[in-house]
């Protein structure tokens, strides 16, 4: 397989440039904008929106297999490729479950994994009885196309969700049900897990790592997640489970709960390269990126281990609505030791926009927790990258 249709431009499909140089691997973008990042690495272009399936039929033309780089897509219009010889990898029936994130949660469950206590809304007139065994705060979730917090509500009590069903409801009908709602889960820590399974079954997981959100919004990874040994065997059980049952080939996100008495929830699947895996890139033999070309293109797999004790990475949010490329702050930031700065080129600024991403390399620790220092260089970075 030596050219690789990615559907989809922005910073995941950006930086599996490099594991594609390394691998003899061309890469061919579909995105609907020129200032897409991955426009600037793609051997040729297919200007279009992502769920255009027509244009996924000219790519399909200009490569040897296809991926994806989000999950935005139209699985009924692709499926029609499919069906014509298209090879899509990881393949549509191991996407199919996962799109809609009620669909998915029902998947997990019937696998007899772990996750909250959920139901679809499907008619707003049962919603005081259904509601009574979650309780509030509960959790109000779009079923498609929510990412980066967008689409995920905390919902405090029953008047602000039916408030809320009200108004994202009024240009749509819940003859399409639109949402999930799922109980509320006072975590310790969130942790996340990146897996790849490759052509023959073979199966290799990264280290688990810690995820700290705000504004249901990943700030900072810190890797290794400071947890049991036997909530890491879990989590990698999880983990084969999961990618065995759909028969996946490519890379997986796996987002977790890890709640105060100790027990591990899934909380949701990302079919593809994620945020919690950007550390590999300068942390680990072999990246997260580099690792799924390697696994659709039927290569061996790399070893995921770490190469050093440890590492922190800071996503670079934007603030504001700007066209600034913050080459001041970029430089501090880069000047911090053991920091390697990853900036996306991307033209436009605006609030919550993941713009660029550091990861700062650990040492080994002495008496300080390695999550105590990464904690600090987190500080230290968003110190120079947010205005007071």
């Amino acid at each position: 397989m030596k050219r690789v249709g990615v559907i989809g431009g922005g910073q995941l499909a950006w930086m599996m440039a490099d594991a594609a140089q390394k691998l003899g691997v061309e890469l061919v973008i579909q995105t609907p904008s020129e200032d897409d990042p991955a426009v600037s690495i793609a051997q040729e272009t297919v200007f279009a929106p992502v769920d255009d399936a027509s244009a996924t039929e000219i790519l399909a033309q200009k490569c040897d297999i296809i991926t994806f780089e989000n999950e935005f897509v139209n699985l009924q219009a692709l499926s029609l490729l499919a069906q014509q010889g298209v090879c899509f990898r990881p393949r549509l029936e191991a996407l199919a479950p996962l799109l809609d994130k009620y669909h998915q949660r029902c998947y997990l469950s019937d696998l007899g994994l772990p996750v909250p206590q959920f139901f679809a809304l499907n008619e707003v007139e049962n919603l005081k009885s259904k509601i009574e065994y979650l309780g509030f705060p509960a959790v109000l979730k779009s079923r498609r196309h929510g990412y980066d917090g967008q689409g995920t509500f905390i919902i405090p009590d029953f008047a602000i969700l039916e408030q809320k069903l009200s108004h994202e409801t009024t240009t749509k009908t819940l003859n399409q049900p639109l949402f999930l709602l799922e109980e509320f889960i006072p975590f310790d820590r969130e942790l996340a897990v990146i897996a790849a399974r490759s052509v023959e079954g073979e199966i290799v997981t990264y280290p688990v790592v810690e995820t700290q959100q705000e504004q249901q919004v990943c700030r900072r990874v810190i890797a290794p997640a400071e947890i049991m040994p036997n909530q890491v065997v879990e989590i990698q059980a999880i983990a084969h489970t999961l990618l065995n049952s759909l028969e996946v080939v490519g890379i997986f996100g796996i987002e977790l709960f890890l709640t105060t008495d100790g027990k591990i929830l899934v909380n949701e699947i990302a079919p593809r390269t994620h945020n919690s895996g950007h550390f590999s890139i300068d942390a680990c033999e072999t990246s997260q990126f580099e690792q799924h070309l390697r696994a659709i293109c039927g290569l061996p797999l790399g070893n995921p281990a770490l190469q050093c004790a440890g590492a922190v990475m800071v996503n670079l949010l934007g603030y504001e609505n700007s066209h600034s490329d913050y080459q001041s702050q970029r430089q501090q930031i880069a000047e911090i030791p053991q920091a390697h700065l990853h900036w996306y080129g991307k033209t436009e600024s605006r609030p919550g926009r993941k713009l660029g991403h550091v990861t700062v390399l650990l040492d080994k620790q002495n008496r300080e927790s390695a999550t105590a220092i990464a904690n600090r260089i987190a500080h230290t970075i968003e110190s120079i990258w947010y205005p007071r």
